[in-house]
């Protein structure tokens, strides 16, 4: 097994906004290397933690073996949250989190095919025992469907003329690695448009992750049945890191803390809706200088809170 350290982002922030009691039970939906699961249990929580990553699980397990019982991991994707509670007996818990960037492990070994900063076979699977991974997306989707990808999940301006790029390489031999994809990207990108701001393949390898992964449909569920779960009183605490994440969050949280959505003109309620939330960030919270130097990973985090009502 690989040594798992990741470096937890907004740790203390994540977990003071959860109101940790003792003995009250949170879910870790991102179990991740398990640095938020053990504040809270170091708080005197309960953890269920979620991950769909066997060795992120297998780390975690170890790291918080001395809380004995007080935490359970399970591995699944974290938008079976209901199912998992229902598995184990547990209709409510006290809180939930979710930390949703990919671990500094998964993006550190190259054999993962996260990153683009290492050779490595196009892979990009949270979970690798799904059969569909970014080697099949990059050599099979129509070239007008992966442009749209890049497009929507990266806001990537060159998406058409990448997808182009990548249809045209493709005809001569499958990619097959995360280098030659790296390669192609930057043949791509314009010349003066490589000058200034993030490496030209950052926002193209972002939105085949999310492809891969189905990241942003998951979260929309596993979001909605999050806030579901939690008692009254309850928390939920998400950190987000781009703005397709963060957008989801702000208008899940801003729906279920909404009232009456009838007509202004209806003299009385007739919809029945009635908010279920109060959102306690009116603004993210985001990581502070020192955090920053540390871990300059952390750099787009953004924290949102909700307490369920």
């Amino acid at each position: 097994m690989m040594t798992f350290q990741h470096t937890t982002v907004l740790k203390k922030e994540t977990v003071d906004g959860l109101l940790v009691r003792e003995g009250g039970l949170y879910v870790d939906m991102t179990l991740g290397g398990g640095g938020h699961s053990e504040e809270i249990l170091r708080r005197g929580g309960n953890v269920i933690g979620i991950d769909q990553d066997s060795e992120a699980i297998a780390a975690a397990g170890e790291r918080l073996r001395p809380f004995g019982d007080r935490f359970r991991a399970v591995k699944r994707n974290f938008r079976e949250i209901k199912n998992v509670l229902s598995e184990l007996g547990i209709t409510e818990v006290d809180g939930v989190l979710m930390d949703l960037g990919v671990s500094s492990p998964q993006l550190d070994e190259a054999e993962r095919g996260f990153s683009y900063m290492q050779d490595a076979p196009l892979d990009m699977r949270m979970d690798r025992e799904n059969a569909f991974s970014a080697r099949e997306l990059v050599n099979e989707f129509p070239e007008d469907e992966l442009a749209d990808v890049i497009r929507e999940y990266g806001e990537e301006r060159w998406a058409k003329r990448i997808a182009e790029f990548i249809a045209r390489a493709r005809r001569e031999k499958p990619i097959a690695t995360t280098g030659e994809l790296v390669q192609i990207i930057k043949a791509a990108v314009p010349k003066g448009a490589r000058r200034d701001g993030p490496h030209p393949a950052k926002r193209t390898f972002q939105a085949i992750r999310i492809a891969v992964n189905s990241e942003l449909d998951v979260l929309k569920t596993a979001l909605t049945d999050a806030i579901e779960v939690v008692g009254k009183g309850g928390r939920i605490s998400i950190i987000t890191f781009h703005s397709l994440e963060d957008r989801i969050v702000k208008n899940t949280f801003q729906t279920a803390a909404a009232g009456c959505i009838c007509p202004k003109e209806y003299p009385v309620c007739v919809c029945g809706k009635r908010p279920t939330v109060r959102i306690i960030t009116r603004k993210p919270v985001l990581p502070g200088e020192e955090e920053l130097t540390e871990n300059p990973r952390a750099r787009s985090a953004k924290l949102r809170i909700a307490e369920k009502r």
